[in-house]
């Protein structure tokens, strides 16, 4: 990112701000428009979408809570690994976020928690004195030790929970106000008639997505490092077994993308959740699918926004849309799999069920391949702009005068 910021500003500076004969929509190599009081450079519109897109993802991410004696670059290596998924499939970390929100209130709802007792009881933030970790809903039904660890978690203070957190709601509305600024221009920039770049729509879907995400993830703490003690050991010391979370790669994957582990892990033999675990909650269509789905398919919308925008070449232009509609078209087949009374009951090991793996193999391909080319395409874009991109909203026209 830094050095993306460095060229484009090495860029600017060597460019020359002058008046053009040409039409606003002709394509310009340099930071140049006809009102020098209303311009903005190259390096501006670069810096304005990174700072944002870097509050979207970074700012949002709240990870679970990590395993114990981790180091600080073991912590920052895990944040950047969800940041780049942010990034390339936004729409998980929503799913992901409205899983624990769901999860949270029937907690709430069925065992009297606050909304922030809840959030930290999803986040694998509640361990017993053994440390196993305190993440579902049949320890806390247990006959044996269900009661007092119900008590136990409702006597811990919400101040105590939310004094581990590294941001507050200053931090979450400063990054929300942020998303909301950049909203704002990119709309005045629409109603202006002035152009608005691949980079600028890709931030813009961004903002738009991560809004659902700092709602949804509002109780959630942030960065927390440390768990909480409460309660009974869970089990026989003869079988206390501390293990870190061992995953397969696919049940690392189906729990990202769904947030269903299915048997793979067990918080008695662990002593942490994985990085997308969430509260399971059966019986009922998942309202964190459902929400994954909906902002996926709103995601891919916001980039056909840019569909008949100037594009360097025809064939970038093409490449562009197919690419969005990749990324809407994904979201609403899977939707309709899902939703399929036969979908989510085929065998895997029968032959329909092998042919619907295959599928899905490819198709998640064809949308990471997809998602990759609309983040390259607004940087390769940056070489030859519309000259009305470097005129900047006249905000003037908003303020009442005489």
């Amino acid at each position: 990112m830094l050095l993306i910021l460095l060229a484009v500003h090495l860029l600017s500076r060597n460019s020359i701000a002058a008046p053009l004969p040409r039409p606003l929509d002709a394509r310009a190599t340099t930071d140049s428009c006809n009102d020098i009081n209303n311009c903005r450079t190259l390096f501006s519109v670069v810096w304005g979408c990174l700072a944002t897109i870097f509050a979207c993802t970074w700012v949002s991410v709240h990870p679970n809570v990590p395993p114990p004696d981790q180091s600080r670059l073991q912590l920052f290596w895990r944040r950047l690994k969800m940041m780049l998924i942010a990034m390339i499939a936004p729409e998980i970390m929503v799913g992901f976020a409205a899983r624990q929100y769901f999860g949270s209130r029937e907690l709430v709802k069925e065992f009297n928690f606050s909304p922030t007792h809840g959030m930290f009881f999803c986040m694998g933030g509640f361990v017993s004195s053994d440390e196993h970790p305190i993440a579902t809903k049949e320890q806390l039904k247990d006959p044996n030790f269900g009661l007092k660890l119900q008590k136990a978690i409702q006597n811990v203070k919400e101040k105590d929970i939310t004094d581990k957190s590294k941001g507050d709601a200053l931090t979450k509305g400063v990054a929300l106000l942020q998303g909301l600024w950049f909203i704002l221009q990119t709309l005045a920039r629409a109603f202006q008639c002035l152009a608005i770049t691949q980079l600028e729509v890709a931030t813009l879907a961004f903002a738009i997505v991560n809004i659902f995400i700092w709602l949804l993830w509002w109780n959630k703490p942030l960065d927390v490092q440390r768990r909480t003690v409460v309660g009974p050991p869970t089990q026989l010391d003869t079988e206390n077994i501390t293990l870190p979370v061992q995953l397969s790669r696919l049940g690392r994957f189906s729990g990202a993308i769904g947030g269903s582990y299915g048997d793979e892990y067990k918080p008695l033999s662990s002593v942490s959740v994985p990085s997308f675990w969430s509260l399971t909650i059966r019986n009922r269509v998942d309202g964190g699918d459902i929400l994954l789905f909906l902002v996926g398919t709103v995601f891919g919308v916001i980039h056909c926004a840019a569909w008949n925008a100037v594009f360097p070449t025809h064939r970038e232009m093409w490449i562009w849309r197919m690419s969005a509609l990749v990324i809407i078209a994904v979201p609403v087949l899977t939707s309709l799999i899902v939703l399929m009374p036969m979908g989510p009951s085929v065998p895997p090991d029968s032959l329909l069920g092998r042919v619907l793996g295959i599928i899905i193999i490819l198709v998640i391909l064809i949308y990471i391949a997809a998602r990759l080319i609309l983040i390259v395409l607004p940087l390769a874009e940056l070489r030859c702009l519309p000259a009305s991109a470097f005129v900047d909203v006249n905000w003037s026209t908003y303020i009442p005068h005489i």
